[in-house]
């Protein structure tokens, strides 16, 4: 009998002690998985494609995200997306356990860049801040015409092919310049949407002021109704870049203004060929709706903005008002002949 109680005992102890090692891994397993990770602070990684479970947890371990693999392959079990895990660049917050990184990877969650495209730039200042973005990849290869590109802040991820992102911003301009042509003002001088784009890409230009758009726009409008030369100074200044000048924003000369290009506006009557850069949505507005007005010329006040006139006489008034008080500044010959 006391044979049989010593044997009992000693099979309750050995039982208690697998409880005791069991429950002491399973709150082990618990405080790693849900409990905080190590990284001290913000840290970014990158989930190659086609990364398998193992794979993550090895790289997670390496980064420092986890102290062990084992316990974000419980953590992605736990969180019940472990075949759901996705490639893409995270940047993990300070001491995210494995649980909620697991979490994270499978909702998707990746960091978002940001480029802008400000209003105005040519095709080629636009290719040089895509080639520098440093998550986008690939060749950007050839780009669109010019003024194709709408200018906006675009949200990407890493790894978007650059010659993705340019898609996209050609199709919203496209979009943008449909809407643009499908409301416009009945009776414009303007035969299809490219030259409403090749109108609102020198308006782009020609202020920065959004209140002068729509009003600058009416100028255009009125000499190209009355056969007179457009006169636009950043026309010149462009062909001058195709040219090959690689200061073309300095002061422009009478021989700039008397160099034959089909972009010289001064030479050429009606739209230079292409627009001259990839105007913003007011600029489109501003061409396909210009103010109601009887001016033909204006030219620049030194403050940013410009002086308008209804008459050749007026207008010589005002350049002779603007040169007075602009020395060393470019002669503003823009509409004004």
């Amino acid at each position: 009998m006391k044979s049989a109680l010593r044997l009992l005992g000693s099979a309750l102890i050995a039982v208690a002690a697998i409880l005791a090692v069991g429950g002491g891994l399973a709150w082990w397993v618990y405080r790693e998985v849900t409990g905080a990770g190590p990284l001290s602070q913000a840290h970014v990684a990158v989930i190659p494609p086609h990364s398998g479970l193992d794979e993550i947890a090895r790289l997670l371990a390496k980064e420092g995200v986890v102290r062990w693999r084992l316990a974000f392959d419980i953590g992605a079990a736990l969180s019940g997306k472990a075949a759901a895990l996705e490639a893409g660049e995270y940047r993990f917050p300070a001491g995210i356990s494995p649980l909620a990184a697991a979490a994270m990877i499978a909702a998707g969650e990746t960091v978002k860049h940001k480029l802008t495209i400000p209003e105005g730039l040519t095709n080629a200042q636009i290719a040089a801040l895509i080639r520098a973005a440093p998550a986008l990849s690939g060749r950007l290869g050839a780009l669109p015409p010019e003024g194709s590109l709408m200018p906006d802040t675009y949200i990407y991820t890493y790894g978007e092919p650059r010659h993705a992102l340019v898609a996209r911003m050609q199709q919203e301009m496209t979009r943008a310049l449909a809407a643009a042509w499908a409301r416009r003002e009945p009776g414009l001088p303007l035969a299809n949407p490219e030259q409403l784009l090749i109108l609102a890409s020198i308006i782009e230009k020609e202020t920065a002021r959004p209140a002068e758009r729509a009003r600058i726009a009416g100028v255009f409008i009125n000499r190209l109704r009355l056969g007179m030369p457009l006169g636009s100074d950043p026309t010149v200044i462009y062909a001058l870049t195709l040219a090959g000048d690689k200061k073309p924003d300095r002061s422009l000369t009478h021989a700039d203004l008397a160099s034959p290009s089909p972009y010289n506006t001064y030479l050429e009557k009606g739209l230079p060929p292409t627009p001259i850069d990839n105007p913003g949505l007011a600029s489109l507005r501003a061409a396909a709706w210009p103010a109601q007005t009887d001016e033909l010329y204006f030219v620049a006040d030194g403050n940013g903005g410009h002086v308008f006139a209804k008459t050749l006489t007026e207008h010589d008034h005002n350049v002779a008002q603007y040169r007075k008080g602009a020395i060393a500044k470019p002669d503003p010959v823009s509409a004004g002949h």
